[in-house]
């Protein structure tokens, strides 16, 4: 019986200290998983990074995995396969709600938001100094990103700007990493990359390469934001990559992580509350630049995905109020 005793009060005493523990015990247990992007990206650098700092600082313990993208992290979620993921806020906007490319297959609501991180700028990329237009894409090979990434659906909105479909180029589906190596051997003729500038494929490209960036011009890009108007024009500043010496104009959408909708609330508040505290933005700036832009009101501004009820509880702990997923 006193053995007995014994051992049930040491069950509850480890029972009690896991409870103090809180979300590092659960880490201890296993990892969660993320879908990112390719590896020659900002979301899987980042994401890296950002999992590093979340496993020092608290416990939770997260595998980052590369992957096809935005679509590809989506279904990833929905088949049990990632636990998170870094996702285009436009397209997981087309997937909650089963709009544009998701029409006919239907929205995929097995995901919640956790905050918005930093936006990403659509980049035409190419080596071809006679290529200054979107139109001059026409008869061309031209990356648009790898199978299931954002890009691809970033692609077709910019084209349907300029009265053009993926009939009029011939669209190759390759990774960042991939295509700038083609770009690199002349394989292409420009490529589209979603990421946050500067972005580690074509500062690598620019290296030794002759970079240019084309830019949407004034009347065109009236159309894709009337259009489209989940999109923001944004200002590339000359000076971003080696030799690129003007400022060009495109799109903008957020790099957002998510996450699946029954994640445990106190390990959603836990990496909310950590990444999104301004006492640790320069702490992860020092690990990423990317962490410049990591902002509350940022995080939730122009969010339509409801955001998971662990991370909505920090926001209002912030003064902000968000849609909460049910």
């Amino acid at each position: 019986m006193k053995k007995t005793l014994k051992t049930l009060a040491l069950i509850m005493a480890l029972v009690m200290a896991f409870s103090c523990f809180g979300v590092t015990a659960f880490a201890a247990g296993g990892s969660l998983a993320m879908g990112t992007g390719g590896e020659s990206g900002t979301y899987y650098a980042y994401s890296g990074v950002l999992a590093t700092y979340l496993k020092q600082e608290t416990g939770v313990d997260i595998t980052v995995n590369a992957t096809g993208g935005s679509a590809a992290d989506i279904t990833g979620i929905d088949q049990g396969l990632y636990d998170l993921a870094t996702v285009q806020s436009d397209v997981m906007t087309y997937a909650y709600n089963g709009t544009n490319s998701y029409e006919e297959t239907g929205a995929v609501t097995s995901f919640v938001t956790l905050g918005a991180l930093y936006a990403e700028t659509v980049q035409l990329v190419t080596c071809d100094p006679e290529i200054k237009s979107v139109e001059d894409l026409k008869g061309k090979d031209v990356c648009v990103g790898d199978a299931g990434s954002g890009t691809v659906y970033n692609t077709i909105d910019i084209l349907a700007a300029y009265d053009m479909t993926m009939d009029d180029i011939n669209p190759i589906y390759q990774s960042f990493g991939d295509s700038t190596e083609s770009l690199k051997d002349g394989k292409i003729d420009a490529a589209f990359l979603c990421a946050g500038a500067p972005t580690p494929a074509i500062t690598d490209l620019a290296s030794s390469n002759d970079v240019y960036l084309v830019s949407i011009d004034e009347e065109h890009m009236a159309k894709l934001l009337d259009a489209c108007p989940w999109y923001a024009s944004y200002t590339i500043p000359a000076g971003t990559y080696k030799g690129f010496d003007e400022e060009v104009t495109t799109i903008t959408v957020k790099a957002t992580m998510i996450c699946k909708a029954d994640l445990d609330e106190d390990t959603a508040y836990t990496i909310v509350s950590t990444i999104f505290n301004p006492d640790n933005k320069d702490a992860i700036t020092e690990l990423h630049a990317k962490g410049a832009e990591l902002d509350p009101v940022f995080a939730t501004d122009g969010i339509a995905v409801p955001f998971h009820p662990g991370a909505a509880k920090f926001f209002a702990e912030n003064g902000i109020e968000v849609e909460v997923a049910e």
